[in-house]
């Protein structure tokens, strides 16, 4: 470091593109009393749903902080996890808040899930504090993500408190904050979630396709951490650590106009550093990680005094000692904003404030705020499949707990879906056996990128939908041990690359025969789903039979009347005596009526032994089948 130079540390991310916003500059911002006191432009209001959330993870109930922030247990947010205390005599044991946490042993990722609007701007911060719950000594590293994003490795600490804080645009109707297991034995928590909306003209300088990660946000010459209600967004504002060569100085204006783009507190405005001579410039530290990462930097300057004529305070921002903006000079009870984006920047990157030639006093700075800047934001699961799997959750109760976009980041999707390995992926396997839903399937025809469903071992129940047939890639059905009933979709049953599997459904029609038997009236249900025989003997016996007397009964009667008419015209014709040939006719029309009734009786032994034999072969295939129903 330069000798001239005095050091300013802070924890910090930047970015290029350096520019000095006045006051002036900034106002079209329209400042409005807000409930929580958060200042937004008219446009920024119209049709958001702005959101101050504060969640203690672990605790039950709610209650109201020191800083008049009112926090709400998670009891009623998230089923799964399990709420712990730290122990007594950690650092943070006596914070309400740091207090408890929720833990998770089983799945892939747990998500909390909190509304918002579409197109607001958020500033989302989860909190992790160890506190040695488990008694092992072993503080634990796991991922952190939102909105299907991948935020953090979370590395926790024995010592105290670490939090993570984003600033981005929402691109749904909700943003998710989720945590996910990485390595073995070490099972992710979380302390604390809070979201609160930004007025749509702040941190404007990085496009909405991105989101800001903070590194550090410093109140240089405050004495203690500035937050809510002082700030009315609840930025946290740490103090600096000041090394050698710096001053503390604190403004006597009586109020500060901080109307610029990103609205700084009065309080973080009220004091600031600056070198000990008019010839010295301040290095402002960073904690950049060695590989060069995209940054972006805010910094705010404010003048503690009203200057005489014969006194000038100017200086320039450099990076890597090269001037990277115009002449600063800042104002007595306003304030000027830097801001640096569009550049990457590594631990290796200096930044300084370098006082100008004819500057009488030395460099001063108020505040900054130092991000990274994310890669760009994903766009979640195809909407498809978020509409068909929702359709899920708002029936079945068991599935409402898992939340945060479906698939993403990959590989941490919902324990029972696959997906694709697409920019925007598409849900192609459901997995939902044995996870005890009843009822009827949900329309989720809107899912065409299936190509497995599991559903077997449930207690579905009704008719199978048309619509699973229509189901373009579908490859496996599995509807096996269910409670479903009447006929398989043609669309499914005859389609010859589907694997199709629909045992086990007692009053489901499998083929064609089967189901128009049960049509017919054939059976009717009884209890349990099976169905209640009838004795088809009586009708066969009560139809067949007469039918067969009356057609060979008539047919013998019209031979024998045939035969006799015959013989009486043979007789009328003869002399008296006995026509020759008479005896031989009435015996042929005897023999003839004989014959008619021998087929009779021969017909309906043939008729009612077919008919009985056909009963008992049904009879024992309906009892097998029930068998295997029971």
């Amino acid at each position: 470091m330069d000798e001239r130079q005095a050091y300013a540390a802070c924890d910090g991310n930047w970015t290029d593109g350096v520019r000095v916003v006045s006051g002036e500059s900034s106002d079209n911002v329209q400042q409005l009393a807000m409930p929580m006191g958060i200042g937004l432009d008219g446009d920024a209001l119209h049709g958001l749903h702005l959101v101050f959330v504060s969640i203690d993870c672990g605790a039950s109930g709610s209650y109201t902080d020191e800083n008049s922030i009112a926090w709400i247990g998670d009891d009623d947010l998230i089923q799964n996890g399990e709420s712990k205390v730290v122990q007594s005599g950690n650092a943070l044991s006596d914070d309400h808040v740091m207090s408890t946490l929720r833990v998770f042993s089983t799945r892939k990722k747990n998500c909390y899930t909190i509304l918002a609007s579409k197109g607001g701007q958020v500033l989302v911060r989860a909190s992790f504090n160890y506190g040695n719950y488990d008694k092992k000594s072993s503080p634990p590293s796991f991922d952190l993500h939102f909105d299907g994003n991948l935020w953090a490795t979370v590395k926790t600490s024995s010592e105290g408190l670490v939090y993570y804080e984003a600033i981005y645009v929402v691109k749904g109707d909700s943003i998710s904050v989720c945590v996910a297991q990485t390595n073995p034995n070490q099972l992710p928590f979380i302390s604390a979630i809070e979201v609160r909306s930004l007025g749509s003209h702040m941190y404007s300088h990085v496009d909405a396709a991105y989101a800001l990660f903070l590194r550090s946000r410093t109140a240089y010459g405050a004495n203690g951490t500035i937050r809510y209600s002082d700030d009315g967004y609840d930025r946290i504002w740490n103090p600096a650590v000041i090394g050698s060569g710096l001053n503390m100085v604190t403004s006597d204006a009586l109020f500060i106009d901080v109307n610029v783009e990103d609205e700084p507190p009065q309080a973080v405005m009220q004091n600031a550093i600056t070198a000990s001579t008019a010839s010295q410039s301040i290095a402002l530290g960073t904690n950049f990680p060695t590989e060069k990462v995209p940054i972006y930097i805010t910094m705010y300057f404010s003048e503690v005094t009203e200057l005489d004529s014969t006194q000038k305070r100017a200086f320039q921002f450099r990076i890597n000692n090269k001037p990277d903006s115009d002449t600063i000079v800042p104002p007595y009870g306003k304030v000027t904003e830097l801001y640096v984006s569009n550049m990457t920047a590594s631990s290796n990157t200096s930044f300084s404030l370098v006082p100008t030639a004819d500057s009488t006093l030395p460099p001063l700075i108020n505040a900054m705020e130092v991000f990274t800047v994310s890669d760009q934001l994903a766009d979640g699961t195809n909407t498809k499949d978020v509409e068909g799997l929702a359709a899920f959750q708002n029936q079945f109760g068991t599935l409402q707990d898992w939340g945060g976009d479906p698939c993403l980041p990959s590989p941490y999707s919902w324990d029972w879906i696959n997906c694709s390995a697409d920019a925007t992926p598409r849900v192609t396997a459901l997995y939902l056996s044995s996870f005890d839903l009843s009822g009827p399937l949900p329309d989720f025809s809107s899912m065409d990128a299936l190509e497995t469903i599991d559903l077997h071992n449930n207690s579905f129940n009704g008719a199978i939908p048309d619509f699973l047939g229509n189901l373009p890639s579908l490859k496996e059905l599995n509807l096996a041990d269910n409670k479903f009933s009447g006929p398989v979709p043609s669309s499914l049953s005859k389609n010859n690359k589907l694997k199709l599997v629909v045992s086990g459904n007692p009053d489901l029609c499998v083929t064609g025969k089967s189901c128009t038997q049960t049509t017919a009236g054939d059976s009717t249900p009884v209890a349990g789903g099976r169905k209640k025989k009838s004795s088809k003997l009586p009708v066969i016996l009560g139809t067949s039979i007469p039918g067969f007397f009356v057609f060979w009964g008539i047919v013998g009667l019209v031979a024998v009347l045939h035969h006799r008419r015959k013989s009486a015209a043979i007789a009328a014709h003869g002399s008296g005596g006995t026509p020759h040939g008479g005896a031989t006719n009435t015996n042929m029309a005897d023999k003839i009526g004989q014959a008619v009734m021998n087929e009779i009786k021969v017909n309906i032994q043939e008729q009612v032994t077919s008919e009985i034999s056909d009963y008992v072969h049904q009879t024992v295939q309906n009892d097998q089948q029930d068998g295997r129903n029971a």
